[in-house]
């Protein structure tokens, strides 16, 4: 017969078994939870009066998943742990090794994979007085385990040693405990050296972080104690000096005055980290370097101002002003150098506008780069009417007078220093819609820094654009390979019209990406208008009434657009087909850290439909069958970052890889902890090629789907 136990038996005892699993939880020196291990690390086997130690809390964590530091960065909290300890023994506050850059879609944390050991120093007092043979050292831990959803955890560690009054004669240490210990002792950061220092300066965007460390350092990265002084996500480019490094710090949207003190952890190469506390002023050798930096920037630009001569772009404008230098090769040298100031006067004061601008629409907290009216779509339609306007006047409709038609696209094609002036204002409007090479990097640069260093630069690539003209009319003797006026030049006045009206209808595909194929009606309808406004004028050419009606047309043709625009037509995105037929996928940061958390790089191409560069570049060389096989081949995932319209995540991200403008081409390696590689402006299949030799191969498997 099976023996019979009462209710009250069973009861109680469940109640011991419950108790018994939790003493030994309690005992436990470590536990296993979802995605990680803990463990309460005490080397020596014997506690006694007197004595100091290290101890440590040591997680083991699943690929993937990150705790936290002490400043967790956008998001998290770092562990915590609270300890019950005979009397007598003390515990100091968890000590947290240099961190690392974590980021998470759009956000950075700061933290720890893999495995971290946080050590605590602990304290035996002289009057410890042993309660038994053996003492207990218990910690309960909380900590918050985090990929791309967060797991809070808690555990109860605890370890028994020895307890003894008196110290031993020879310590006994628990050998694991003692080299797991050892093995973190060097990721501390330490106190900055004596003779080193740290200092800062404010910049536009933030602060410029100079540490003097004796010697050249190639990489860097900071880390704030304090939440709300930095941007998190930004990159930190860094400029390597004679005897330390500089850091870029891009400040908090929110932080309105600079701090008294740059309060972190400065983690170098080679697993060096340093604690510091870095006050206000300029290195001596950081400011030299940074002149040398800025010098080298310029140039740069400089150089992408005279290339950006020969992108497409620009070419109509180039058109008008040749045929402007052949009607005045006649003039007198004075005259024709006044030209040549006048115009390169209308590029500068038009780049000295835009940066103006860009500046200030920063310093207000939004986020634009180079070309950013050209994501208005009134700016293109109007843009789009002027030149449609200025191309009827070169083909002949009507001439330009002393009328109402003599602003806006008049002002580009007159004789005098006027159509100079406005000549280089056009050259501008038309020109930033490309990114020459050398371009990028010059105007990522600029806007990061000061406004004086912005200034600097967009006035060299101003003098850059203007310089083949300039020169020309510097030169007047080189006016003589110009062929002498005649009747031959009304047929090229008609004939620079064609360039003009194809510039027309790329701004037409631009403006139907940004506004729809309902507006594009209107905005052809305005055409129409226009081409009725210029034969009024052409029919009766300085008359008052002629020219009344012509301006009541033209104004009907501006608000057509407009009016079109502020509906909000639905979109027809010819970029999402073009995606879909090249199998592109439309970027979002999220995307990109599920495909590297995969073990898939990522290959973006930062675009926009009025990005002639960008639009050359991916017929040319995206959309060849070569390229195109190397990338699927290469198991890349490939997102499309379409910056036609204005998107502040876009621009964010460019702004992290230090660009501010289009055609941007970056590969993310499979390592999220590796850093993105920037492809050159200019693109080549050689260029992807290499690029693309770069990255470790990808498993069948990460490569599913594409």
């Amino acid at each position: 017969m099976p023996p019979r136990f009462s209710i009250p038996a069973l009861i109680g005892t469940a109640l011991c078994l419950l108790l018994l699993c939790a003493c030994a939880v309690w005992a436990a020196p470590s536990a296993t939870a979802p995605h990680l291990t803990v463990q309460l690390v005490v080397p020596p086997t014997q506690i006694y009066s007197g004595q100091n130690f290290s101890a440590g809390l040591y997680f083991k964590l699943d690929r993937g998943w990150h705790v936290y530091w002490v400043n967790a960065g956008d998001s998290g909290e770092p562990p915590s742990v609270k300890w019950t300890l005979p009397p007598g023994v003390t515990a100091g506050p968890l000590q947290f090794p240099a961190p690392k850059r974590l980021p998470l879609g759009p956000l950075m944390d700061f933290g720890y994979d893999n495995e971290v050991l946080f050590p605590i120093a602990m304290h035996v007092a002289p009057d410890f007085k042993p309660s038994g043979p053996d003492t207990t050292l218990a910690a309960k831990v909380n900590w918050l385990v985090c990929r791309e959803v967060c797991i809070p955890g808690k555990a109860q560690l605890s370890v028994d040693r020895a307890a003894l009054a008196q110290p031993p004669a020879v310590d006994s240490v628990n050998a694991d405990d003692a080299q797991l210990l050892e093995r973190f002792k060097d990721r501390l950061p330490q106190p900055l050296p004596a003779g080193d220092s740290a200092k800062f300066r404010a910049t536009a965007n933030g602060f410029e972080l100079s540490i003097q460390t004796g010697h050249e350092e190639k990489s860097a990265a900071f880390f704030p104690f304090d939440q709300s002084v930095l941007t998190n996500a930004a990159a930190q480019p860094v400029t390597p000096l004679k005897d330390g490094v500089s850091i870029a710090l891009t400040k908090d949207e929110n932080l309105r005055t600079a701090p008294d003190q740059l309060n972190g952890v400065l983690a170098l190469d080679n697993g060096r980290a340093y604690e510091i506390h870095a006050r206000p002023g300029v290195l001596a050798s950081a400011s030299v370097e940074t002149s040398n930096s800025l010098v080298r920037i310029v140039v740069l630009a400089f150089i992408g101002g005279v290339i950006l001569n020969l992108m497409p772009c620009v070419f109509p404008v180039l058109f008008i002003k040749g045929l402007a230098l052949v009607q005045s090769s006649g003039e007198e040298r004075r005259k024709l150098r006044m030209h040549g100031v006048v115009y390169t006067l209308g590029i500068l004061v038009s780049f000295w506008v835009i940066v103006g601008a860009l500046l200030a629409l920063r310093g207000a907290g939004h986020n634009l780069g180079w070309g950013f009216q050209f994501q208005s779509p009134t700016f293109d339609a109007l843009i789009a009417m002027l030149l449609f306007f200025l191309g009827l006047s070169l083909a002949g409709q009507f001439e330009i007078g002393l009328t109402l038609t003599s602003a806006g696209s008049s002002l580009a094609v007159k004789s005098g220093y006027t159509g100079s002036f406005f000549t280089g204002v056009l050259a501008v409007i038309v020109a930033t819609p490309c990114t020459a090479p050398f371009m990028g990097a010059a105007i990522g640069y600029a806007l990061s820094n000061s406004p004086m260093v912005g200034f600097a630069v967009f006035t060299a690539l101003a003098l850059g654009l203007a310089a083949p003209y300039l020169l020309l009319t510097l030169n007047p003797a080189w006016t003589r390979l110009l062929p002498r006026p005649g009747a031959w030049m009304e047929i090229l006045k008609q004939a620079v019209s064609i360039p003009i009206f194809a510039t027309v209808i790329w701004l037409v595909w631009v403006f139907t990406q940004t506004a729809g194929v309902s507006a594009l009606v209107n905005l052809l309808a305005a055409f129409l208008l226009l081409a009725i406004a210029g034969w009024i004028l052409g029919h009766w050419p300085a008359k008052a009434g002629s020219t009344i009606a012509a301006a009541s047309v033209l104004v009907l043709a501006v608000a057509l657009p407009v009016m079109a625009v502020r509906k909000g037509p639905e979109r027809f995105d010819l970029a999402v087909v073009g995606m879909k037929r090249a199998r592109w996928e439309p970027f979002t940061p999220e995307l990109v850290a599920k495909y590297r958390s995969q073990g898939r790089p990522v290959f973006i191409d930062f675009t926009a439909s009025w990005c002639l560069s960008c639009q050359v570049n991916e017929r040319v060389v995206l959309n060849r069958e070569d390229v195109q096989k190397r990338l699927q081949n290469s198991g890349v995932a490939l997102l499309r970052a379409d910056w036609t319209r204005h998107d502040e995540t876009i621009a964010q991200t460019l702004a992290s890889l230090g660009r501010n403008g289009v055609p941007t081409y970056a590969l993310y390696p499979a390592d999220p902890q590796a850093p993105p590689v920037l492809l050159p402006e200019v693109l080549t299949p050689d260029a992807v090629f290499q690029a693309l030799d770069g990255i470790k191969p990808v498993s069948a498997r990460a490569t599913t789907g594409l």
